[in-house]
């Protein structure tokens, strides 16, 4: 705990928090931070390097026809958080507390996780089921996230409230870095040799002929949410509950939710930085869901090499978020944001122009040999450092976004804005998916549909620049 220090954690004292009330304990600053070690897994393991390529190619048993079916169900989804989110964030405001909002998706995300379990190979039953888990736990996960990220403010000071983000997403890195480590060396077989990267027969009996180890992920995501997920719930202090009614508090929330859509022309700095950070977050979200499904396609990647894959990025991934704390509270959001996308716009142009057999769109490098060890190829080695610059840059660009939103939004409004915070995120992420899906059907092709990702990042980018640092009064 020294490492965190007084800079980052801060001491219970006379200060106040960012919304005026007192400063959280150490204990309960430590457990809000800890909770994005508690849901990262879920990104890791599910949407992004074990569960998204095995639904493709495993599940689906079809590449291209499988990134197709992951990109409609990620657009239904973000269809429905993008609706749903401002909604609830309302509600909470006129209801108080943040914490029994934050259970109850909670439950809905554990339920939708342990479903995807049902995932065999083939999809004997069809894949509707499978994709209506993974939009279950997408809703979860994503909608607890508007009340957790709401709680920010209440915490710790608004100049240490860059530090305990990017403290967040680092320590969240670290996490979905443990998981999938303990997935690739106690869980996945080598389906000829029936052992794990350690040479042990995988726990709990899981048989790689029926990719059970690519399916308990689901469930493992749920029992380590689950896990983790108490210290938020036992010491982070809540806000007060008032004592408006469900119902009331519903319809005074599409009052309120309504009166703030009418009068973001009086909030247009606010505005403008959530239709930039709608811009870019989609972007974001598109690479690292649709990254790994690239690389399995284009490369054959199997479970063990997105594996090692994943761990390097994820490493990255943790420094970026701890460097972007302390850029957050040194030079501020706006800045910190600015380099990152600059840097996932190079990651992703690297990552887009390689192919099997070629590097930066045209130059010819011998392809993968079969059976050679993993990233011995030039293009595996390329992908593997466009992938580590996106690693290192999507973290500073979430954790000082959502440190952004919390100086920009007026106090007494703070989780209706982090509702339309989250909407930023979604509104338009089940376009890019739903784009996605659409040109690599066109094109048959994976990498055509990954070129939606760049134009995103850089529109985000352009609208970002005017934005200005500054929190605006109800």
């Amino acid at each position: 705990m020294t490492v965190l220090g007084t800079e980052l954690v801060g001491e219970r004292s006379a200060e106040r928090n960012a919304v005026g009330g007192p400063v959280a304990s150490r204990a309960g600053q430590f457990s809000w931070a800890f909770f994005d070690w508690a849901n990262q897994p879920y990104f890791t393991l599910i949407t992004t390097f074990i569960f998204a390529p095995y639904f493709a190619a495993g599940f689906v048993g079809d590449p291209v026809q499988g990134q197709v079916l992951w990109g409609y169900t990620q657009s239904i989804a973000g269809l429905a958080i993008a609706i749903g989110s401002p909604l609830l964030g309302a509600v909470a405001d006129q209801t108080g507390s943040r914490k029994p909002w934050l259970g109850f998706f909670s439950v809905i995300f554990v339920v939708g996780s342990v479903l995807l379990w049902t995932a065999l190979p083939g999809a004997p039953d069809g894949p509707a089921f499978v994709m209506a888990a993974v939009v279950c736990a997408a809703l979860g996960m994503e909608f607890a996230l508007v009340f957790y990220n709401a709680m920010l403010p209440t915490l710790v000071p608004e100049k240490r409230m860059g530090a305990l983000s990017g403290f967040g997403w680092g320590i969240g890195y670290v996490g979905g870095l443990a998981a999938l480590f303990f997935v690739l060396m106690f869980l996945v077989a080598d389906a000829e040799s029936g052992v794990t990267m350690i040479g042990i027969e995988p726990l709990f009996g899981l048989d790689p002929v029926m990719r059970e180890a690519e399916r308990f992920t689901g469930p493992l995501a749920a029992l380590w949410y689950t896990l983790f997920s108490l210290p938020i719930f036992l010491l982070t202090p809540d806000t007060p509950r008032t004592p408006i009614k469900a119902r009331a508090a519903i319809r005074a929330g599409l009052v309120q939710l309504k009166a703030t859509f009418l009068k973001l022309r009086s909030y247009k700095n606010i505005g403008l930085f959530l239709v930039a950070r709608m811009t870019y977050y989609d972007g974001l979200s598109a690479i690292f869901a649709f990254g790994g499904i690239y690389a399995a396609g284009t490369f054959g990647w199997e479970i063990q090499t997105l594996g090692i894959f994943g761990i390097v990025l994820s490493i990255f991934a943790a420094l970026g978020a701890f460097l972007g704390g302390w850029m957050d509270d040194r030079f501020g959001s706006k800045r910190t944001i600015l380099v990152a996308v600059a840097g996932l716009v190079l990651g992703t142009l690297a990552s887009v122009s390689i192919t099997a057999d070629t590097i930066f769109f045209f130059f010819s490098v011998p392809p993968p040999v079969p059976g050679a060890g993993p990233f011995t190829s030039v293009g595996e080695q390329v992908y593997m450092a466009a992938g580590i610059l996106i690693g290192i840059s999507g973290g500073p660009a979430q954790a000082a976004s959502r440190t952004f939103m919390a100086r920009l939004a007026p106090n007494e409004m703070m989780t209706e804005f982090f509702g339309l915070y989250a909407l930023s995120g979604k509104a338009t992420s089940f376009v890019a998916p739903f784009v996605i899906a659409l040109a690599t059907a066109a094109a048959n092709s994976q990498r055509a549909g990954l070129f939606v990702v760049v134009a995103f990042l850089l529109v985000g980018f352009v609208l970002l620049l005017p934005v200005r640092e500054e929190r605006t009064a109800a």
